[in-house]
């Protein structure tokens, strides 16, 4: 299977409300030794990504900046 270079992504740009989420585009990671990469059709936003966007929250380290830390 292909893979597009870049991936379409939801930023958080600052703490704050919903006003914060941004569109962005980011190049597609590369999995290193031991990882896979999947595509994601779905992201589910849950508490840990409210608390992350209003600033109350810092993702583990190694860890995505990005909400949405549950996918299908």
């Amino acid at each position: 299977m292909t893979l597009p270079d870049t991936m379409r992504v939801i930023e958080i740009s600052e703490p704050g409300g919903p006003e914060v989420l941004k569109s962005a585009t980011r190049p597609v990671p590369q999995p290193g030794p031991g990882q896979i990469l999947i595509r994601l059709q779905a992201a589910g936003v849950n508490r840990p990504d409210a608390l992350q966007r209003a600033g109350s929250y810092n993702p583990p380290p190694g860890a995505s900046d990005l909400p949405g830390l549950e996918g299908a």
